[in-house]
């Protein structure tokens, strides 16, 4: 957990952090998170996420940071994890004692004490039926930005519906993330955003509305757990009391609509139409500003949270960086000099030969392998040069990069 302060000329005035694993111990969570003993079930204590954020603002506090010059407040939570608050939660949180740590005031308002969370992929059988449900995968892309996807929100409900009913009965709220952290300092329930709200298979994401049809394949009773969606930029009301009483926080503070993570990196980046960012990481992440988005069987179309008439796409590609670490090692002595002097030793369109590399199932196209082409479009198993196969490398992933881009929607300006 992050907290950063910024001046009205967006200087940075304070930063600080709550390590999950080594702050609170007690939680025995690696890298935050439980990872099940099937593989595949992923999910994070709600209470370590209360505590850490009682334990961040108390070494704030403890630093003398200026509460009360807080004017307005908002944040961003990991995409697609969930939160569910057992019925009667509301009153609790509205009335929570400022003699107390929040996390011990809401010790008991979550029905489900482990919320799934982005890395989660237990819910395949719920997807293939929420996509039987609407009538296909690309129709369900073409509802909600995406088709079926086993960490988004909707599935991982449909799921929690299907093994436990009695825990979803009890449930009277569900959150994302984001709407989770900012309904602690609201101090009430926060509404879900357009744009976090996006990565659930729920929203329409033209009528910026929750579709009866994949509600009802999720879940019963669903819309009213939901709540109505919002902007993402909506002032959604002072800061609660608790806040003021405890730490200082001037009563007049706004709280503004928390969104997801990739969203808020759209919005950081300052990211406008037309503009195109990539993030270099384990996988690759490239996300778009858009005006005219055709949602894909690849890929996700999201509201854009800077401006809700306008989109953002967002592409993963699995086989980033760990890739070219790879090609790295086997071609340039383990240095990025090497691959660097490699790379520009060779021309643009690296006269004809091109390649494909995967080491693991790409997510985007569904594939894997090595796959190599010479100017002839004959297909090479072996290995090109060097020099060459760093250039195919690098032009193969940036080239599926701007193809899938173009396939939802985004056009290189001339």
């Amino acid at each position: 957990l992050k907290v950063i302060a910024i001046d009205e000329q967006l200087r940075v005035i304070y930063e600080d952090n709550v390590h999950f694993d080594k702050d609170l111990p007690e939680f025995k969570t690696q890298g935050g998170v439980y990872i099940h003993s099937d593989r595949l079930t992923v999910t994070s204590p709600v209470l370590m996420w209360v505590k850490a954020l009682d334990m961040i603002l108390e070494k704030m506090k403890s630093s003398g940071f200026d509460f009360s010059q807080v004017r307005a407040l908002s944040g961003t939570g990991q995409q697609h994890g969930s939160v569910y608050w057992k019925k009667g939660s509301i009153q609790i949180l509205k009335n929570a004692s400022s003699e107390l740590p929040l996390h011990q005031s809401l010790k008991d308002c979550f029905s489900v004490s482990n919320s799934p969370i982005w890395m989660d992929s237990s819910t395949a059988s719920q997807c293939r039926a929420l996509e039987k449900a609407v009538g296909g995968a690309q129709h369900l892309a073409s509802v909600t930005g995406s088709r079926a996807y086993e960490r988004f929100t909707g599935n991982q409900i449909a799921k929690i519906y299907s093994q436990n009913p009695e825990v979803y009965k009890q449930t009277e709220r569900i959150s994302l993330v984001s709407s989770f952290a900012a309904s602690l300092f609201l101090g009430t329930y926060a509404p879900i955003d357009y744009s976090d709200g996006s990565g659930m298979n729920l929203l329409q994401i033209w009528e910026k509305a929750w579709s009866k049809s994949c509600l009802d394949a999720c879940a019963p009773g669903l819309e009213e757990r939901l709540g109505c969606p919002v902007p993402s930029h909506s002032v959604l009301g002072p800061i609660s009391p608790y806040y003021s009483q405890r730490y200082g926080f001037s009563p007049d503070c706004k709280i503004v609509a928390f969104t997801g993570d990739n969203p808020a990196s759209l919005a950081g980046m300052r990211l406008q139409e037309g503009d195109i960012a990539i993030s270099l990481g384990t996988s690759d992440t490239l996300f778009l500003w858009i005006q005219e988005p055709t949602p894909a069987l690849e890929g996700h179309i999201l509201c854009n949270p800077v401006d809700s008439q306008t989109y953002m796409a967002l592409l993963c590609f699995k086989n980033g960086s760990l890739m070219r670490e790879r090609i790295r090692d086997d071609c340039a002595s383990g240095s990025w000099d090497e691959f660097s002097k490699a790379l520009s030793s060779t021309v643009a369109g690296n006269s004809g030969n091109l390649g494909f590399y995967f080491d693991v199932m790409e997510i985007t196209p569904e594939a894997v392998g090595i796959h190599r082409f010479n100017r002839d479009n004959q297909k090479v198993v072996s290995s090109f040069p060097k020099e060459v196969e760093i250039r195919a490398l690098i032009e193969g992933q940036f080239m599926a990069k701007r193809i899938h881009a173009e396939k939802l929607g985004y056009k290189v300006c001339k």
